[in-house]
């Protein structure tokens, strides 16, 4: 399905979740890279070496969970938008989901978004609880949005401005 669509299968998607154990200690990353390309921007941005440092520039990055504070700083470095950090221990009911973010407007703080799944479609509402555009980040935002906790494995973008 991932050739034809873009869309990661099930399967896909649990190879690069994060073990519970983990998941339950705090903010983690999670990269949703599927396909072998010359690549590594993620390992020369991780500040705290949980990116592991790639064999071959076409491997598939391989996380040290122990080491990753959940930062973030590779987020914006990914050309392909495959980074995002999730925090299941933000609050009981709901999940921090860090995500990049390209488009205009720019999303403020407190705003209320449309989130969107892995192909663009609604899936529920959340709040932006920060944005971050440093210099560095080369014009890819990072917006952290608080999501219902269930969503957190769907939640890949947002629609600012309402529902359409």
């Amino acid at each position: 399905m991932l050739e034809k669509t873009g869309v990661p299968t099930e399967q896909d998607l649990a190879r690069v979740i994060p073990p519970p154990e983990r998941l339950a200690k705090g903010p983690v990353v999670v990269i949703e890279c599927f396909q072998r390309i010359p690549c590594n921007p993620c390992y020369t941005a991780c500040k705290q070496g949980a990116i592991q440092e790639f064999a071959d520039l076409n491997d598939l990055p391989v996380i040290d969970y122990d080491r990753c504070n959940g930062c973030g700083l590779c987020i914006s470095k990914c050309p392909g938008r495959a980074i995002f950090v999730v925090d299941l221990t933000y609050s009981p009911d709901v999940a921090l989901v860090k995500m990049p973010y390209e488009f205009l407007p720019v999303p403020e703080k407190g705003a209320q978004v449309d989130l969107l799944d892995r192909e663009g479609k609604p899936v529920g509402r959340g709040r932006v609880e920060r944005v971050q555009n440093a210099a560095g980040m080369d014009r890819t935002l990072v917006v952290w949005v608080a999501v219902p906790r269930e969503l957190s494995w769907q939640v890949r973008n947002i629609r600012v401005g309402g529902r359409r």
